[in-house]
């Protein structure tokens, strides 16, 4: 899947067992010129989202991502952070309606450094039940955005 561009496979039912057979098994890692996924609304977890993460690192070129209507929660977005601070061109997250809670979105901005994602220029948390203590992580983190 070397030339794969674009893979759009939102509203389907993968789960964290599908999202995890999809990312090893499709070699994921390996698509060079992969620069737009979606995975919205598959009832993705925490594990599959460990899953994904393994192999977004090597995702060098990923400018979207849509993991928006899953089930990540906080395990998850601990999970994805250390991956997306390797995805140095993504412009576009959409991470919203995963509840996430206080935790996980100081996890995500925090492990994945979003102060620092230069290309970032489209975040989307909402729905995710992060208070006070979560937007207050958030802000301090994204107030050094690059971008």
């Amino acid at each position: 899947c070397k030339a794969l561009a674009h893979l759009d496979v939102g509203e389907n039912d993968f789960g964290d067992e599908g999202a995890s057979r999809l990312a090893g098994g499709a070699r994921l890692g390996e698509c060079n010129a992969l620069t737009h996924l979606d995975l919205h609304g598959n009832a993705i977890g925490g594990s599959g989202a460990g899953g994904l993460a393994d192999v977004l690192v090597r995702c060098k070129a990923l400018a979207h991502l849509g993991l928006s209507g899953n089930r990540v929660g906080a395990e998850g977005a601990s999970r994805l952070a250390g991956a997306l601070e390797e995805c140095k061109a993504l412009a576009h997250l959409d991470v919203g309606e995963n509840d996430f809670g206080d935790e996980g979105a100081s996890r995500l901005a925090g492990g994945a450094r979003l102060g620092e994602c230069n290309a970032l220029t489209h975040l989307d948390l909402h729905g995710n039940a992060i208070g006070g203590s979560g937007a207050g992580g958030l802000a301090d983190v994204l107030v050094r955005c690059k971008a």
